[in-house]
């Protein structure tokens, strides 16, 4: 398979103000947006890799910067479990998240020698009993970023073409064992500068429909709340101004991409409200062509917020952490 990914965000059950939580959760109105009035959960994991960068700001007296650092730190950024290595750091988020509250890895779930089964079974599996084990706290987990992206536009590369039913069945079998009301799933959709032309819109649709298809499959009703986009990349949720390697693309800035791709989600009958990863794009134009991708300097962008503007977009969010 494609690298074996799933990202996990905890936000306090409880809204910002002190209310005690309900010891067994309600299932949610299908339509709410699962972000709002909740807290977003800082990963210490992320924020112990920056105290030495704060040191280093103090030592030479920038008291700023080092303020800074720390209000990064203190920002809410997604848990990444790559591997099953990986799937003890849900354990250290869930009891953080809780004493917060107010009151790929290509080669290991390879598609040879049973790769699709040990995923299910050795990975998603045990992922979600983690999750279900915390029914007092709220999730939004990611599910395997770029692997889908692949499916829809690699198809002439061997090794895609190879892995895309497996993606393609890994994907639907951890929708399927994800289904808890605590929990709201965004399968990623890369961004706009890859599944956002004219073109490949409706072959994404497609792929998202066929999968969420097959996860009814495993079990009925099973769905998603919606899409992940723009990843560890460094697109901007309103370009301004547009970028002029944008310029044949509807999708030319994320929450463009989010409006383009809805309306053939809505026609395939899939949910579509999005997420949006801001964490690395502070600053807009960086780079010469969109295909640039590595260690572009765009810098921190936009803290998480519900402040989107769209009734499609539930929130903005650091997915990958920045820097990392």
């Amino acid at each position: 398979m494609l690298p074996s990914v799933a990202l996990l965000s905890l936000l306090a059950a409880a809204p910002f103000t002190v209310v005690a939580t309900p010891t067994t959760p309600t299932t949610p109105p299908k339509d709410v947006n699962p972000f709002l009035g909740k807290n977003y959960y800082a990963n210490s994991h992320y924020s112990k890799e920056l105290d030495q960068t704060k040191v280093a700001f103090l030592k030479k007296g920038d008291l700023l910067n080092a303020a800074r650092v720390t209000t990064v730190q203190r920002t809410g950024t997604f848990v990444w479990v790559s591997n099953v290595a990986g799937l003890s750091g849900i354990d250290t988020a869930i009891a953080e998240a809780r004493a917060e509250r107010p009151g790929d890895s290509a080669g290991e779930f390879s598609s040879a020698n049973g790769g699709l089964q040990r995923y299910k079974t050795e990975f998603v599996d045990k992922f979600a009993k983690a999750v279900s084990s915390a029914p007092d706290l709220t999730f939004a987990i990611v599910l395997e970023p770029d692997s889908l992206g692949n499916v829809i536009t690699n198809q002439g590369i061997p090794f895609c073409a190879t892995a895309s039913p497996f993606n393609g069945e890994g994907i639907a079998y951890a929708i399927s064992k994800l289904q808890f009301p605590n929990v709201s799933l965004y399968i990623d959709a890369a961004h706009g500068g890859w599944l956002g032309w004219a073109d490949n819109l409706p072959l994404a649709a497609a792929e998202f429909s066929k999968v969420l298809k097959l996860a009814q499959t495993f079990k009925k009703g099973a769905t998603i709340r919606g899409f992940a986009t723009d990843v560890s990349n460094f697109n901007p949720y309103i370009a301004n101004p547009r970028a002029n390697y944008t310029e044949w693309s509807p999708s030319y800035d994320e929450k463009n991409y989010a409006l383009s791709l809805a309306p053939f989600l809505q026609n395939a009958s899939v949910p579509h409200h999005f997420i949006i990863d801001v964490g690395r794009s502070g600053l807009q134009n960086q780079r010469e062509e969109w295909g640039d991708w590595c260690n572009v300097k765009a810098g921190y962008g936009e803290r998480p917020t519900t402040d989107t503007g769209s009734d499609i977009v539930d929130s903005l969010v650091w997915v990958k952490p920045a820097g990392c």
